[in-house]
C-alpha cells in the first residue's frame, strides 16, 4: 500500500512539473463584459480580482491581488500592449518604482514577502473599447527580471 502511494505522489509531482502554463483565472464576468487573465511567467501565478466588471468604467474601483515575490522591487517597470488579432497595435510602458519616485506602496519589498493590495484603483478609462482583444502586461525589477507577467482576454459586447 504505501508503495503505491508513494507511486501516486511521485506521478502528481511529475505532472505538476511538466505543466508549462497556468490556468486562466477570471478577472470578471458579466452579461456583455468578461476579462480572463493568464500569467504568462513559468515559474509564478498570481491572483488578482474585482467585484464588478462594470465597476472598471467608473473613475474608482476596488480589487484584491496577491503573490508572493520571487525577486525584490526596488525598481519596477510595466511594459502594456494591446494586441488585437495577434499584431500589437499600442504600447505603453512606465516606470512605478524608482528611487525618489515611488507610485505604489510595495515599493521596495523584498524577495519572499507577501504582496497583498485590496483597495481602490483609478484607471482613468471611461469606456472599454468593444470587440475581443488582449493586453499582454509585464512588471519587471532593476535587474530587467520579471516580476510579474499577464495576458489579460478582454471580451466586450457592450453598445456605449
Amino acid at each position: 500500500m504505501k508503495t503505491s502511494n508513494a507511486l501516486v505522489l511521485i506521478l502528481v509531482l511529475l505532472y505538476i512539473n511538466a505543466s508549462t502554463e497556468w490556468p486562466t483565472h477570471t478577472v470578471c464576468k458579466e452579461d456583455n463584459l468578461e476579462i480572463h487573465y493568464k500569467s504568462c511567467d513559468p515559474q509564478q501565478d498570481f491572483s488578482l480580482s474585482i467585484d464588478k466588471c462594470s465597476d472598471i468604467t467608473t473613475h474608482t474601483f476596488n480589487i484584491r491581488a496577491s503573490m508572493i515575490l520571487r525577486h525584490s522591487i526596488k525598481e519596477l517597470y510595466a511594459k502594456l500592449n494591446l494586441i488585437i488579432n495577434g499584431k500589437t497595435v499600442l504600447t505603453y510602458s512606465e516606470t512605478l518604482c524608482a528611487p525618489g519616485h515611488s507610485k505604489l506602496i510595495f515599493c521596495g519589498m523584498k524577495k519572499g514577502e507577501h504582496l497583498s493590495y485590496e483597495g481602490p484603483v483609478t484607471l482613468g478609462i471611461k469606456e472599454i473599447p468593444q470587440g475581443d482583444y488582449t493586453i499582454s502586461a509585464k512588471l519587471t525589477n532593476e535587474d530587467h527580471v520579471t516580476v510579474a507577467c499577464a495576458d489579460f482576454t478582454i471580451k466586450n459586447y457592450l453598445d456605449y
